[in-house]
């Protein structure tokens, strides 16, 4: 190999670095996934600050390698050296613990299990940085000036990379897909990791009694959680509803059912005015679409304990507790619930 494509192969990994750095860190200062990659091997309190402790360093490291030069710039291209090697031991780890975990990479975008590419794509790329070594220019001038030589062996990485990347498959195919939700997969750590990402998580979260679920099942495009809970004093089912491929906040429902009573004491979430049940030729107001939402909720529980396995009669497979927008929590005869909420605003995605 001649001596300037030995150059450009080296000096083309600095500007190559730095953009995967930068995108990792912003993946990970932005995410709020905390269920995957390291977080894995983490107690819950720690998951969040260690991302974001990961995503500032990756940040650090990836304006090192555009602007710096000399010592501090051998020190950046060590440190991408030695962050990416890291990553090979952790990755390991994390596939022991949990082998449907992601790796956690780019953020929420990383949630294929870790496999032999993810392990391959994080050793190739702590290779690159070490090649980095030595070279005069910094990346930013590398990137200003790109020769003929810059270009092809660039393009032949960007498609390495794409091979070892499942998150530009997984992207793709979320894209394309037409599955209906109704038959698309979704595990229960996925569900849970989802839930608990939730603001209407963290609005019922005080009133829960347990962490884990008593009761866990599958409605067509919905996953539901019933958990036990204490509200002013008397018990309820607090039933949470995950829709399956839904968008983050909007796709987290839940009620408050007393058990004694079985009625619908609150109702948490939002969703947009195409989502509200029934036809479309009739809008309802907040407050009326509330009331009708939170009975089919606790229609769905009752027919949920009595089929278990299969759908309520009568019910859509969609169907899940989706109070209107805007109309925060609710309870059962449609007014606000004011006694004791007093300290605690209600999410509404």
């Amino acid at each position: 190999m001649a001596p300037e494509t030995v150059d450009a192969v080296r000096q083309v990994q600095l500007p190559l670095l730095a953009a995967l750095l930068l995108l990792g860190a912003a993946a990970k200062i932005l995410s709020r996934s905390e269920g995957s990659g390291p977080a894995v091997l983490l107690p819950p309190h720690l998951r969040r600050p260690v991302a974001f402790g990961t995503g500032a360093l990756e940040l650090v490291l990836g304006v090192g390698l555009l602007v710096l030069t000399g010592p501090w710039g051998t020190a950046a291209r060590l440190g991408t050296a030695a962050l990416f090697a890291g990553s090979v031991v952790v990755l390991v780890l994390v596939r022991r613990r949990d082998p449907e975990a992601g790796c956690g990479c780019f953020g929420g975008l990383s949630r294929t299990p870790i496999g032999r590419r993810t392990l391959a794509r994080a050793g190739l790329l702590s290779a690159a940085a070490l090649a980095t070594l030595g070279v005069a220019p910094t990346g930013w001038q590398v990137a200003s000036g790109p020769t003929a030589a810059h270009g092809w062996v660039l393009g032949v990485e960007l498609l390495l990379l794409a091979l070892l990347s499942p998150e530009l498959r997984d992207t793709a195919a979320r894209a394309l897909a037409a599955e209906a939700c109704e038959l698309r997969e979704i595990s229960p750590r996925r569900t849970r990791a989802r839930l608990r990402s939730s603001d209407v998580w963290r609005t019922n979260r005080p009133v829960l009694l347990a962490d884990e679920p008593e009761d866990e099942w599958r409605h067509g495009c919905w996953c539901f959680l019933r958990y036990d809970g204490m509200r002013h004093g008397r018990r309820v089912d607090v039933v949470f509803a995950v829709r399956v491929g839904g968008h983050r906040r909007t796709s987290v429902r839940a009620v408050l059912v007393d058990r004694e009573s079985g009625a619908v004491s609150a109702s948490f979430g939002a969703v947009t005015t195409r989502e509200l049940v029934g036809p479309p030729r009739r809008l309802r107001s907040p407050v009326e679409a509330a009331r009708i939402d939170a009975e089919r909720a606790a229609r769905t529980l009752r027919a949920a304990r009595e089929h278990p396995a299969g759908h309520a009669p009568g019910e859509r497979p969609d169907a899940a507790p989706v109070p209107a927008q805007g109309a925060g929590e609710h309870d059962a005869r449609g007014g606000d619930v004011r006694d004791g909420d007093a300290g605690r605003q209600p999410a509404g995605g």
